[in-house]
């Protein structure tokens, strides 16, 4: 398997002539609220720092080796956890049922591939998207400010180019970094940790 360099997103993206005119309504809007003394709507621009891997290996063992090295969450316990549990005690036990030895476990899987390749009636592209993280990270975040509940849990994007399978993920720290938030912070770097560990020991 061979590591590339963490990348950034920040590409070129062909702007079409329909979505060009929205852009030109927006800004004439906006400059009508400003004229009637109305505040728009606030925005915070933040800069994804993206971590990709890619490997010789086939797509499927790629996507079995990642999850087998989670846990996996039950959803419908875990639902039913938060009002059945007495105390965070009872509640931290029950989510700890279902973490995997690296401290993580699986939320979601969408097969974005599969629909693709309905679409197509082709045998490609092979793509999923996992969402993998620990609650308890979560609840760590959004403690510290609100807002640190919006980014997680984490997703790994594992996709089959032609240059082999790719591993992908988006380090959370980088989506908290605008709100200087040191608490938060460290629980992402944290997680980040992790998972980009997870992913170059399984790229190794």
């Amino acid at each position: 398997w061979h590591p590339t360099t963490a990348v950034r997103r920040r590409e070129g993206i062909y702007c079409p002539w329909w979505l060009r005119a929205s852009v030109v309504h927006n800004r004439n809007a906006r400059a009508s609220l400003a004229a009637e003394g109305r505040n728009e709507m606030p925005i915070r621009k933040v800069e994804i720092e993206r971590l990709s891997m890619a490997s010789s290996k086939s797509f499927e063992s790629g996507a079995a080796a990642l999850k087998a090295a989670v846990g996996r969450l039950d959803m419908v316990k875990f639902t039913k956890a938060p009002k059945e549990a007495r105390t965070f005690a009872e509640l931290e036990k029950i989510i700890r049922q279902d973490i995997g030895k690296t401290g993580l476990m699986l939320f979601l899987e969408f097969d974005h591939g599969a629909v693709l390749r309905k679409e197509s009636g082709l045998d490609a592209p092979k793509v999923v998207h996992l969402v993998i993280g620990n609650p308890l990270p979560v609840k760590e975040m959004a403690s510290h400010f609100p807002d640190g509940g919006s980014y997680a849990p984490a997703t790994v994007l594992v996709d089959e180019r032609q240059d082999g399978v790719h591993l992908s993920y988006d380090r959370m720290a980088s989506f908290l970094a605008p709100y200087s938030n040191a608490g938060a912070l460290a629980v992402a770097r944290n997680l980040d940790l992790k998972i980009e560990a997870l992913i170059r020991e399984l790229t190794a």
